[in-house]
C-alpha cells in the first residue's frame, strides 16, 4: 500500500475502547470492512495485515483474535487455516463468542439486550439507540417534506 492509499485507509479507522481499530468505511456482510486498492476491492483487515505485518501465507485466512469483524488492528489479526478459524468462531456460548458488536461496542451488562425470539441474539443498546435516532430523523424529515 503506497502512502496515499495508507492515508485513505487510516481515514476510515476509528480507535475503539477495546483496542480495536474499527473500520468505519464501507462494510460487507457480517460487518467486515472493504476498501478499493489498486483498482480492486479487498477486505480491509487483509489489507491491514499485509501492510503492517506481511504477506498472508498461502492457504491461510485471517482470524480476528478480538472476534470483532470490523477490526483492522494488525495486532488483533492472525493467519490460520480455515478449519482453525471455523473452530474458533464456534467457541463460546450460543450467542457467539464475540465480546463486542460489529461497531466495537462492548457486550457488557449495561450495553446488552438478550433477544430470545425469533432467533436468539445479543443486541447492542448503543447501536439500537443510534438506529432509532436515525429512523426518527428520517421520519421527521419525511413529515416536513409532505
Amino acid at each position: 500500500m503506497d502512502q496515499l492509499a495508507l492515508n485513505r485507509f487510516m481515514r476510515q479507522v476509528e480507535h475503539g475502547e477495546s483496542g480495536c481499530w474499527l473500520w468505519i468505511g464501507t462494510k460487507v456482510g457480517g460487518g467486515y470492512g472493504r476498501i478499493g486498492l489498486s483498482g480492486r476491492y479487498v477486505m480491509a483487515h487483509r489489507a491491514a495485515y499485509e501492510h503492517f505485518i506481511g504477506k498472508i501465507p498461502a492457504g491461510l485466512t485471517i482470524d480476528h483474535l478480538c472476534r470483532n469483524p470490523s477490526c483492522v488492528n494488525p495486532q488483533h489479526l492472525e493467519p490460520v487455516s480455515q478449519a482453525e478459524n471455523n473452530a474458533r468462531a464456534n467457541l463460546g456460548w450460543w450467542f457467539g463468542s464475540r465480546d463486542a458488536c460489529a461497531n466495537g461496542h462492548l457486550f457488557d451488562e449495561e450495553n446488552t439486550v438478550i433477544r430470545l425470539a425469533p432467533t436468539p441474539a445479543r443486541i447492542c443498546r448503543t447501536c439500537a439507540r443510534e438506529r432509532t435516532r436515525r429512523y426518527r430523523a428520517r421520519k421527521a424529515s419525511a413529515a416536513l417534506e409532505a
